[in-house]
């Protein structure tokens, strides 16, 4: 198992997606159920992190119209 710091997004958020899934089938034991919630966390705080770099980078990505950078803005998703 790859570690979390490891991942990119991406492949964290199929990790994710995979725990979701394992834990809404009702299909694993009580212990596993928890290390897979505790991984499943992990990927969370990690995807939620990544996301924040992205969003960071994206307010920095702000120019005037002759190309010198003007500062940041707030980044809406919107």
């Amino acid at each position: 198992m790859k570690p979390v710091a490891e991942m990119t997004f991406e492949e964290a958020l199929r990790e994710l997606e995979g725990v979701v899934g394992q834990l809404e089938s009702g299909s694993v034991d009580l212990d596993k159920s928890i290390q897979i919630y505790e991984r499943g966390a992990e990927l969370k705080k990690h995807c939620e992190a990544r996301l924040a770099q992205a969003q960071a980078r994206i307010e920095q990505i702000t120019a005037a119209e002759n190309g010198t950078p003007e500062g940041t803005r707030p980044f809406d998703a919107q």
